[in-house]
């Protein structure tokens, strides 16, 4: 397939934005925005620029998203550097497993993969996902060997890594607490655009970006049926 120069100059001008940014909204990069979308030639140059860099581009609705596939540790985050940002010093594989859960819970809190949108409610209170956290933990723990096979995860683990946390109602930010490792994980998540977190009400609203992308990308009816088996909160 043939090039143009033009298209060739600016599908590297969107790459590079995308670099930069990781994202491209139509109402503030329009022309860049429309280059994209309609353009399949530029398209294609840029999404396999994309892949190049261990990455793929997605359009979804009015916004262009850079997304780092999982082992990318240059344009996303290794394994070290998400235990670093989400768990207490020195923290353990049990630990990260732990953050990771939290993040799982509050996805399966928010969408159900029903109707147009996989979005079910609009906002999330601290304390309930908190709640819902170590329920879920204490189910599958319950469970035993059997829980953990079928769902794929060491509920059993985590509960321990869970319950070895201290708990403290005066908000404090200790990731040695249950309460500090749920700011800690809330303030990355709405770092990278994903929820709004507004800590002095305790309450959790998701993001356009998050919204999108788990309404396009991730969440067809397999996959959140996966998820609540996983929780055990039926589907």
């Amino acid at each position: 397939m043939a090039y143009e120069m033009e298209e060739i100059r600016i599908s590297q001008e969107i790459f590079y934005y995308l670099l930069e940014h990781h994202e491209i909204r139509e109402e503030t990069e329009s022309t860049l925005y429309k280059a994209y979308a309609e353009n399949e030639q530029i398209q294609s140059l840029v999404k396999s620029q994309g892949e190049i860099a261990s990455s793929s581009i997605e359009r979804y609705g009015d916004v262009i998203y850079l997304i780092p596939q999982e082992e990318n540790s240059f344009l996303g985050f290794s394994k070290a550097q998400l235990k670093a940002a989400l768990c207490k010093s020195n923290g353990t594989d049990r630990d990260y497993f732990l953050a990771q859960f939290v993040i799982l819970t509050l996805l399966a809190e928010f969408y159900d993969g029903q109707g147009s949108s996989s979005k079910s409610r609009a906002f999330l209170r601290t304390g309930d996902l908190q709640n819902s956290i170590g329920t879920y933990l204490k189910e599958g723990a319950q469970g035993g060997a059997e829980a953990d096979e079928e769902s794929g995860l060491a509920f059993a683990a985590m509960y321990e890594a869970y319950e070895a946390l201290r708990s403290d109602d005066r908000g404090s930010k200790a990731k040695t607490t249950k309460e500090g490792l749920l700011h800690h994980i809330l303030k990355f998540l709405e770092k990278q655009g994903l929820i709004d977190y507004v800590e002095e009400d305790g309450m959790i609203q998701t993001t356009k970006k998050l919204d999108s992308f788990m309404d396009w990308n991730l969440l067809n009816q397999n996959h959140i049926m996966r998820v609540h088996r996983v929780l055990g909160t039926g589907q």
